[in-house]
């Protein structure tokens, strides 16, 4: 099982009515062959699990994909929770090109985000 690389980037909302290709994530993580996050595999390379935020207009943001003992996966960039973004449901997400995930970010606001590229 290798670590991929994930693309994720704005699905269609009002402010972007076409999605965007500006804002976004590339994330590593280890996949399953259906696509699913491979838990086991993540505790033995989570190093290698980096997460890059991307937003026009804003610096870029590298950090790392962390799975909490609730169970939940999240993107945190620095020590402590407050800039935590908790990914809805990601451990059932199947990451393939077209599927779409939400993501809570720092604003506290949800957003769609849809696959783009599987590496």
């Amino acid at each position: 099982m290798s670590v991929r690389t994930i693309r994720l980037e704005l699905a269609r909302n009002p402010d972007f009515p076409e999605g965007s290709s500006n804002h976004g994530y590339e994330f590593r993580a280890p996949l399953t062959e259906d696509g699913s996050l491979d838990l086991d595999t993540w505790q033995k390379v989570k190093a290698d699990c980096s997460v890059h935020r991307f937003w026009k207009g804003e610096p870029d943001e590298e950090g790392h994909l962390i799975h909490t003992r609730g169970r939940r996966w999240l993107f945190s960039y620095a020590d402590g929770e407050e800039d935590d973004e908790p990914i809805f449901k990601f451990d059932r997400h199947h990451f393939v090109e077209g599927e779409y995930v939400s993501i809570t970010e720092h604003d506290g606001v949800q957003r769609t985000f849809q696959v783009v590229a599987v590496k």
